[in-house]
């Protein structure tokens, strides 16, 4: 029985090697993200591991668990230490090996095997580790799994029991790979840029599009975990802008650029343009609800209101929900309304039967736009961008505020925004149409022009967003006011950038 985790040991000491380090924040709303090092230790990772087995047997779970890793430098070491906790736990481990956390998702699906752990840091930077899990196919844990497993794990409550066992999975991405492209081929002649930036995608996507019968022109696929250009992040612009680069110089039909562990995925079109993912999901959900009357769709409250006013989705009589933001949340919705597909601005996509299985995988949502483009013989990407009713968005900005606080400075946003409301205020010059306080603070003024802010579930960092149906201006304004009610709280820092 290992001894109750710690937060406050030192790397490099006696205690460090032997006692668990956690740190609390790690825990996060649907799943768990730590700097390895100096907040979580190996015996942290393997306190983690036994906390998760016995909340799967408290859960009265069947004791199996597919887990998988990405490819940073330390992922194979912390999914070894996460392994003996589990199998201390009286879990049966199956190991797919270097994997896409949708691979780990799919074989689930494979193996029969509800349980799934895949270590992965997503798209944080190097340094960062972290794990997705799931207990029921295809969802992942939420708030209330997290809470407990986190109860678990830091009061040292982890139960060892007899039958634990380790199986290697070999083959899984032969299979995912098979799976991704049977029944589907392309007939129109398109040449994609696959980009991964060097990471784990790399040992996928392009073998996989290129399967679907388009000229695929790999970018940044060979694995190193040093990231040496960029993170593999399709929402950051520096990503973006080395798409855009190759989109010009390749002539390109679209850029595809998937994140680091691979159920994500940008897109830059023929013209060089990045079209944000909740934009793409516009498209996509127009190609998906043609001849389906009726079709519903769940999106974060980061995306954009064309889901409520697009001409073409309002004549097909489609119908969307604005929910949380979070890969967890939105798949978690998207699956209890049953509909057709799910969208968050980030690029996490959640494709429902006929189209997928209900999880976040990168590849099926470049799959889903490449058929877009088939069904659309005369028109490029562009063309398609350029028929969405105009509206001037911005990035998603990310001001940094540290993980113990950043809900506390959210709640008194939230309040500030909802009082200014009630007392008849106004925001960029109109008056306040709505706030919807689902997750952070989405206000939206008369003409449409809305702005959030939210807590990020993944970093110590707020959440800004803004958008405007009116003009460029009115975007900037809405910026303004928002900043100007993060600046009354100093322990919010610096924007990784701005509009």
């Amino acid at each position: 029985m290992l001894p109750a985790p710690r937060a406050d040991l030192k790397p490099n000491t006696l205690a460090y090697e032997v006692t668990p380090l956690v740190k609390p924040t790690g825990f996060r709303e649907y799943d768990a993200r730590w700097l390895f090092g100096p907040e979580i230790n190996l015996l942290g990772i393997q306190a983690l591991g036994l906390g998760l087995g016995t909340l799967i047997r408290e859960m009265g779970k069947p004791p199996r668990i597919v887990v998988g890793h990405d490819f940073r430098g330390y992922s194979m070491s912390i999914k070894q230490a996460l392994t003996v906790g589990l199998m201390a736990a009286g879990i049966e481990v199956n190991d797919i090996g270097l994997a896409l956390s949708p691979v780990a998702y799919f074989a689930q699906f494979a193996l029969d095997i509800p349980c799934v752990a895949m270590v992965t840091a997503s798209h944080n930077e190097n340094g960062w580790t972290g794990v997705k899990m799931g207990v029921e196919a295809p969802l992942t844990f939420g708030p209330e799994e997290m809470s407990r497993l986190k109860e678990i794990v830091l009061s040292g409550k982890g139960k060892t029991a007899p039958g634990g066992g380790y199986v290697y999975v070999e083959g899984m991405r032969e299979r995912y790979i098979d799976d991704l492209v049977k029944e589907v081929s392309i007939k129109r002649k398109l040449k994609v840029i696959a980009a991964c930036g060097n990471g784990t995608a790399g040992a996928y996507a392009p073998e996989a599009l290129s399967r679907l019968g388009v000229e695929v022109v790999p970018m940044d696929c060979e694995l190193d975990h040093t990231f040496p250009k960029y993170n593999p992040n399709p929402e950051d612009m520096k990503m973006l802008h080395a798409m855009v680069d190759a989109v010009k110089k390749q002539g390109a039909d679209v850029a595809l650029g998937f994140d680091g562990d691979g159920d994500r995925c940008g897109v830059v079109d023929d013209e060089g343009e990045e079209i944000f993912a909740d934009k793409i999901g516009v498209l996509i959900a127009r190609d998906l609800s043609a001849g389906r009357k009726g079709a519903q769709f769940v999106v974060d409250v980061k995306s954009t209101g064309l889901f409520l006013t697009d001409p073409v989705l309002q004549a097909h009589g489609a119908k969307t929900l604005y929910w949380k933001t979070g890969h967890s949340y939105i798949k978690r919705k998207s699956h209890e309304m049953n509909a057709l597909a799910g969208f968050e601005k980030s690029g996490h996509f959640f494709f429902n039967a006929p189209i997928g299985r209900g999880y976040d995988d990168g590849l099926v949502s470049a799959i889903a736009l490449l058929k877009m483009l088939d069904h659309n013989p005369g028109k490029k990407l562009s063309d398609l961008r350029k028929s969405l009713p105009k509206t001037w968005q911005s990035p998603t900005m990310s001001p940094h505020c540290a993980d113990e606080i950043k809900y506390g400075v959210i709640e008194k946003v939230v309040a500030a925004f909802e009082k200014r409301a009630k007392d008849g205020g106004t925001i960029i010059g109109q008056k306040i149409r709505d706030v919807v306080t689902v997750n952070g603070v989405r206000i939206t003024a008369e003409d449409g022009t809305w702005g959030l802010i939210r807590a990020s579930s993944n970093k110590p960092e707020l959440v800004v967003v803004v958008e405007s149906p009116a003009s460029e201006e009115n975007m900037k304004k809405m910026f303004a006011e928002l900043d100007a009610e993060l600046k009354k709280h100093p322990e919010v820092g610096d924007y990784n950038q701005k509009i």
